[in-house]
Formats: structure tokens, sequence, C-alpha cells
């Protein structure tokens, strides 16, 4: 129940003992990750639950190089994120990832087209397929418009053409259908399960835990570690080990 698929022998991502703390006062900190292993494996989607405060978003962003941990080591690849300089961290985003919060984060004065567009232009990509990827959310007929037009629906899914369009190799996503209804939800849901194929991968943050149990492999967090890895959960089993592991 703990093991990893064996989708590739080298994961596209590896945590060894991360370790994250937040000052609480003037001399306290307090810890909000403690000692985290986690692999991430090309063509897979992992989602990650947990308690609100289990650390989940943090974990996330630590992962992605957002935020500094402070012990331990993050590898994409080969390459080191914990220590990496501004200018390293902001090449491999550029280059190697992506990603998909619940804030959208589209630039209002840009077109829906132009959003699209802009990452992979900026990664100095071939032309992105800004169309291509506007049809496959089913947005095309809106890529003129701003992001002010857009429903909170057609903006996350504009959010993921984006990520179609520039291909990163990873993508994280936070939390992305927090905001929507059950139906919207459930296309952005596809969208990303779809995305998580070959040499592409997909890291979950997620309270819903439907959504969880699309990924390959869930990890459930609790009080900032790691207590359970289940491989294709549904989401009943997600639930047992949560609610295990809160009464023990």
């Amino acid at each position: 129940m703990t093991a990893s698929p064996p989708l590739s022998s080298v994961p596209m991502l590896r945590a060894r003992g991360v370790t994250k703390t937040y000052p609480a006062g003037r001399r306290d900190r307090v810890p909000v990750l403690r000692g985290i292993d986690i692999d991430v494996r090309a063509g897979e989607m992992v989602s990650i639950v947990g308690p609100s405060g289990s650390g989940k978003s943090t974990l996330l962003y630590c992962l992605a190089g957002l935020e500094p941990v402070d012990d331990g080591e993050v590898l994409l690849g080969a390459d080191r994120i914990d220590g990496a300089t501004p200018a390293q961290l902001a090449k491999w985003r550029r280059d190697r990832l992506g990603f998909v919060f619940q804030s959208y984060n589209l630039i209002p004065s840009l077109s829906v087209r132009e959003n699209v567009a802009l990452p992979a232009r900026l990664a100095k990509h071939r032309t992105p397929d800004a169309e291509g990827a506007l049809r496959a959310v089913g947005l095309a007929d809106h890529a003129g418009k701003r992001p002010g037009e857009l429903s909170g629906g057609q903006q996350q899914r504009a959010a993921i053409a984006r990520v179609l369009a520039a291909g990163p190799p990873l993508v994280f996503a936070d939390e992305p259908t927090g905001a929507l209804d059950t139906t919207t939800g459930a296309v952005v849901l596809d969208l990303l399960r779809g995305y998580a194929i070959g040499e592409r991968s997909v890291v979950l943050v997620t309270h819903d835990l439907d959504a969880a149990a699309r990924a390959d492999r869930t990890v459930v967090l609790r009080d900032g570690a790691v207590v359970a890895q289940l491989v294709r959960p549904t989401s009943a089993e997600i639930l047992a080990v949560a609610h295990a592991e809160a009464s023990a």
C-alpha cells in the first residue's frame, strides 16, 4: 500500500528530509514540515492531502522552489532546487515547471490568447499553439477577451491552457478547484489528469478527496509529516487512512 508505481527508475522530482519552520514571536519558530521524503516520477500524478495546517501548500511551495527549505534537499532531476540561486530558480520555473493556482494569476491587460502564449514565449520555445490549447479547454471562442470578462471557471481553464501551451515537464497545482463548481472542477481535474503522461507529471494539493483519488498516488500529511502513501486509492480509502491517523 505504500509502494510507488514503477513508472520510472529515476524520479523527476525527489525530496529528502525536508523541514520548514516559520517564526512565532521574537525567538520561537513553529515547525511546518518535519522531515518530508517524497518522489514524483515521470508520467505520474501525485496528490497531497491532509487537514488544514498539515503543511500541504507549504510542501508544494518548497518542492517548486517558491519557498526555501530549512533543511533537507529537493532535486529536480539531477539539479538541486534547495540552495539554488534566484537566477537558476527563475530559469527552471520558466523552462521546466508549470503552475496552476486557485488565484489563476492571469495578467488583466492581456487577452486570454496572449496570457496563454506568454510563458512559452518567455521560455523562447517555438511559437506556442495558444489556439490549440484554448480549444483543448473549450475557450477558443474567448481568445480575444480579457481575463476580467471570463467567469472563474473559465479563468482557471485559461490558466491550464497556459500550461498546455508551454508544455513543462512538471506542473504544480495548489487547490485548483477550490473556487469552482462541481462540474467545472471536474473539467479542470480531467485536464490535469490527462496532462500527466509520458514525460510529464503533476503534483496536486487538494482538500477534495474525490479529486485526490484521481491521482496515481496520494500522499497523506498530518502535522507536517507524511503518514501514508497510497497507490491509486479510492476517496473512501483516503478518508479511512486520514481518520485512522487522526484517532491514533
